[in-house]
């Protein structure tokens, strides 16, 4: 079995987990890939000593990795998600964060899950990416999908801006607003969550376009068919507007148009059994915790 491993270094928080993580797969004579700056850290902070081999990017990695395991929350994965790309390779998210929905394994239960993952007893769960393109072009993107939400804000300014949106090229609305959000349903529990949309399961063939802070209150969240392409044209006080995927920032010029859809490929999440979305659910929203329910 070869493993690529991924994460961030929290010293109070995370240099356990990672020393049981690398005993566990090193006693199992498991062929281990650590990416070149966490292994530098790991170095210098002492908790491994043993050579390994390292990559840097989605292009060292390649099919013969069985799995790549995430260390830290959701925002290690989301940033794991860019190393593994259009590959297929499966990705497995250990819990070091707090607030966590894509990282399922929490410390106390370490080596029990990567006891199923050595076994390979996990399913997988396919995660729907969006993709933006930028007219006329210009427009630094860099890696060019997300996994949780692609979202247009003002920048430079406390004025609102101006979001012409069309779906599939028919007129849907005009949104007076701080922002708006395009995101998946993976993404679903967190920016759009937050700003008070939906959540939607994994598996939902959905997108959701979420206004942020509008001016007029009748624009509410709205859930589309996941096929359909999404363009949208920003105007505003000033020359440019901010453009995110996921934790990705680049500036675009103002009147410029986006065209976002989904992309031909998907993101392949392990999940362990009895770890459910619906379990998880439950346990970081707090659900059944008012005696009433």
């Amino acid at each position: 079995m070869k493993v690529a491993i991924f994460g961030q270094y929290y010293q109070n928080d995370t240099r356990p987990i990672i020393k049981d993580i690398f005993v566990f797969f090193n006693r199992n004579n498991v062929e281990l890939v650590i990416e070149e700056k966490f292994l530098k850290i790991l170095y210098e902070e002492k908790i491994v000593e043993k050579q390994y081999n390292t990559f840097a990017s989605h292009t060292d990695l390649d099919k013969s990795i069985d799995i790549l395991i995430s260390i830290g929350g959701d925002g290690t994965i989301l940033r794991a998600a860019t190393f593994v790309g259009d590959s297929g390779i499966p990705i497995l998210g250990v819990n070091a964060g707090r607030l966590g929905f894509l990282a399922k394994v929490q410390k106390e239960n370490i080596a029990l899950f990567l006891q199923i993952v050595l076994e390979k007893k996990y399913t997988i769960s396919k995660r729907t990416l969006l993709t933006i393109d930028c007219y006329p072009k210009g427009a630094d993107i860099g890696i060019n999908f997300a996994m949780n939400e692609i979202s247009v804000s003002r920048k430079d300014t406390t004025s609102m801006i101006t979001i012409e949106t069309y779906l599939n090229d028919e007129y849907l609305n005009s949104y007076w607003a701080d922002g708006l959000i395009i995101s998946t349903p993976t993404g679903s529990t967190g920016y759009s969550l937050s700003c008070g949309g939906p959540i939607l399961t994994p598996e939902v063939k959905g997108l959701v376009i979420t206004p942020i802070a509008p001016h007029n209150l009748n624009a509410r969240p709205l859930v589309i068919p996941d096929d359909l392409e999404i363009k949208l044209k920003i105007s505003g006080r000033e020359e440019q507007y901010l453009v995110s995927l996921d934790s990705r920032i680049t500036s675009v010029n103002n009147n410029s148009e986006l065209k976002i859809k989904k992309t031909s490929f998907q993101i392949h999440m392990v999940e362990i059994p009895d770890e459910t979305f619906l379990k998880t659910l439950r346990n970081k929203l707090l659900w059944g915790e008012d005696k009433r329910n």
